[in-house]
């Protein structure tokens, strides 16, 4: 027998041997990494909180917010749209609506957290209105559940478009940490309308002033661009305090807040002060303030310079949403509307 042969078929045979065990450990490799990847699969898939919600989202016709504040509800009416019943159906932040409604929807599992009641504290899971937790249940039109939670603390995720957020549900105390998209708004204020009037600083000509009580003053510009608002008049012998004093009481208007709302037929506006401002664009806003203990109140209204249509487009607008409504101003701003005469003057020379 050929020597040559015989080891030219040995080292074949040893050739075959070695492809075969090669894919022999790269079918068992890939077998391993697939099984591997099938135990992994159910602790890193983002599992929603609310599997069912997303398709329910039309029906949904109030959300129920509970929290130590206390209960209100935001419902939908036909007529009127997005409204706070607890506050004489005053109109709902749509955008705010919207969000939580969404963000609900869009609750995706991250981790399961504790399921002891006495841990439930540290996260803020403890049920409202006594714990620190928020309750938040969206409803159908009868009054049924569509989903409800209660939200606690908030987490980083690492999460540039969402954060972590500690969850629950209502009759269960397994808490979850899961990715939120939106921040539970636990205070009436939150949910109303803000948007009655927005008049930017730069297009106020002039404000003039009727305090309750003393002189009546104007605070006035030429053009926009000057820089700061003229008073007048000045009492003889007196001067201004500051030059930018006036600019204060020409910019209450601008950057309009308010902290409550109610009828303005509660209030008695007979003695307000009274701040009608200008813009140079031709839109002219009345506002009167009265104070009531440490609380400043104020109504609106509006109007525009003839010839002026899209001033008197505005005007109507703000009116539409103002009419009828007393708004509780935050003190700053009360005491900004509120400004006297004598306060922005140097204080009298003694004799």
């Amino acid at each position: 027998m050929d020597f040559a042969a015989i080891m030219q078929d040995r080292r074949r045979r040893n050739l075959a041997l070695l492809i075969v065990a090669a894919l022999l450990s790269a079918a068992l490799a890939v077998l391993a990494l697939a099984h591997q990847a099938a135990l992994l699969e159910p602790l890193t898939a983002q599992e929603t909180f609310f599997p069912d919600l997303p398709s329910k989202v039309r029906e949904i016709a109030r959300i129920h917010i509970v929290s130590q504040k206390g209960a209100f509800d935001i419902a939908f009416q036909p007529e009127n749209g997005w409204v706070l019943p607890d506050k004489n159906n005053y109109p709902a932040d749509f955008d705010t609506v919207r969000q939580t409604i969404i963000g609900m929807a869009a609750l995706q599992i991250v981790e399961r957290k504790t399921a002891r009641p006495d841990w439930l504290h540290y996260v803020h899971l403890d049920a409202p209105p006594k714990g620190d937790g928020v309750e938040v249940a969206l409803e159908d039109e009868e009054g049924k559940t569509l989903a409800a939670l209660i939200t606690g603390k908030g987490e980083d995720i690492g999460d540039a478009s969402a954060r972590g957020l500690y969850v629950r549900r209502l009759d269960s105390d397994q808490s979850w940490l899961v990715r939120s998209v939106f921040d539970p708004k636990s205070d009436p204020a939150d949910w109303m309308d803000k948007n009655v009037v927005d008049v930017d600083a730069a297009r106020i000509q002039e404000a003039d002033v009727d305090p309750a009580g003393g002189p009546s003053y104007e605070v006035s510009r030429e053009k926009p661009t000057d820089p700061d608002f003229q008073l007048s008049p000045i009492p003889k012998g007196r001067e201004v305090a500051f030059p930018t004093g006036p600019d204060g009481v020409a910019d209450a208007l601008s950057n309009f807040t308010f902290e409550d709302v109610a009828p303005a037929r509660d209030f008695d506006f007979s003695n307000a002060t009274r701040v009608v401002t200008h813009t140079f664009d031709g839109l002219i806003v009345t506002v009167e303030v009265i104070q009531q203990g440490n609380d400043y109140w104020a109504t609106i209204s509006a109007e525009a310079a003839p010839g002026k249509e899209d001033a008197i487009a505005e005007s109507r607008k703000i009116d539409g949403k103002a009419t009828g409504w007393a708004y509780k101003l935050p003190a700053y701003k009360g005491q900004q509307f509120m400004t006297s005469l004598e306060s922005l003057l140097k204080p009298k020379s003694a004799k």
